[in-house]
């Protein structure tokens, strides 16, 4: 693995800071605050081809590497957590999904609209009773008539759904048969304008603010049989496949959210005095901040890895695992820890390490927990599955 990066992998993160620098950091707060982030930067995305990374340029995709993808999410993740999911959701698992398991019909419709920004995705596996165990999804699609070829009629809700009110497509995982667990799963391409499907944005929540989280519910919303997404009841290993891409997704913006704290805390350390002196002098301070450092560098160095991994085809899943387990519980640690820092001032959301704490939380929980994340790793090492 080459630990340097090329020139345009240079030019490719600077192209993300200078961004996050202009269009999100100023208004971080103030999205934060409103529980919404402006929609115009979908556009604004798009057209730096943020919203194509490594899809081909041949479906309006800008091409790269997944290191350039890792690269941008960091500094997403960097400035705010709310934008870096729009580009893992809506680009991370719908449109790279839609490249490699659509057919030509499906990559046409749908992947130049998502890679300009022109329309949004949405991931529809969460259900208000299935988390973790995603093979056991309560939501049906049925045949309209027993003609194979036919319409699919899909109902069942999905909870906590990612840009799920911005939508313009649902990549949606409905049961199309009664054989149990996973086996029984398939994927639809669900327009989110369909009759029948209605959406309702979640507010109140604890971090991630900023971000578009809905509830989706669907009344026997009719789709026809070229909706489906690969072939019948392989929808479960398609949503498994995309989530392991999406983890080094999360792992990247997590050493993003580290990577502030990291700044903060330094930058406050270094102008905030107490005792007659500024408190960078102090040795438990100087404590916090190099554990910090130490987690922002490790988290780094093990996306990078999945990304190599998968540049180069390798296997990646247990090591896509592994980033997202160390980076999200890395970037609360680091969050926590500049807010140590900080001392009171860290608890009011003048200064960013709060809100860095709050939407690092959330990390260890949405596409796959951590107890999720060992379980996956604790099989690859045993060849024993505990779930």
């Amino acid at each position: 693995m080459n630990l340097e990066l090329g020139e345009e992998q240079e030019a490719v993160r600077r192209l993300a800071r200078d961004f996050v620098a202009r269009e999100v950091t100023p208004h971080a707060v103030a999205w934060d605050r409103a529980e919404s982030v402006d929609r115009g930067i979908v556009k604004k995305l798009g057209a730096l081809g943020f919203l194509g990374l490594t899809v081909d340029e041949e479906y309006g995709g800008s091409g790269g590497d997944h290191l350039s993808y890792c690269l941008v999410t960091e500094e997403l993740g960097r400035g705010d957590s709310s934008v870096r999911g729009i580009v893992s959701v809506s680009l991370g698992l719908v449109a790279k999904t839609i490249a490699a398991y659509g057919t030509e019909e499906q990559k046409r419709a749908w992947l130049p609209r998502l890679t300009t920004g022109d329309a949004v995705g949405c991931f529809g596996l969460t259900e208000p009773g299935t988390g973790s165990d995603a093979g056991n999804l309560a939501t049906r699609a049925v045949r309209d008539g027993d003609t194979s070829g036919g319409d699919w009629l899909i109902s069942g809700s999905k909870m906590f759904i990612t840009n799920g009110t911005w939508a313009d497509v649902v990549l949606l995982f409905a049961r199309t048969n009664d054989t149990p667990g996973h086996r029984g799963v398939s994927a639809f391409l669900v327009p989110a304008d369909a009759p029948g499907l209605t959406r309702r944005e979640i507010h109140g929540k604890l971090g991630l603010r900023g971000q578009a989280t809905a509830e989706l519910v669907l009344d026997g919303v009719r789709v026809p049989d070229s909706a489906m997404l690969g072939p019948e009841g392989k929808g479960f290993s398609i949503a498994m496949s995309a989530l392991a891409k999406g983890r080094m997704s999360v792992a990247a913006g997590c050493v993003g959210i580290a990577q502030a704290a990291l700044d903060a805390a330094v930058a406050y350390a270094g102008e905030r005095e107490q005792f007659g002196r500024p408190i960078a002098h102090y040795q438990l301070v100087q404590e916090l901040l190099s554990d910090i450092a130490v987690d922002v560098d490790a988290a780094r160095l093990l996306t990078w890895r999945v990304a190599d991994l998968v540049d180069r085809g390798r296997e990646f899943a247990t090591a896509a695992s592994k980033a997202k387990l160390f980076a999200s519980e890395a970037a609360v640690r680091a969050a926590n820890n500049a807010l140590q820092v900080f001392g009171g001032y860290g608890y009011i959301d003048e200064y960013p390490v709060g809100k860095l704490l709050r939407d690092a939380r959330v990390m260890t929980l949405y596409e796959g927990t951590s107890q999720i994340q060992k379980l996956i790793i604790g099989r690859a090492l045993t060849g024993v599955s505990a779930f």
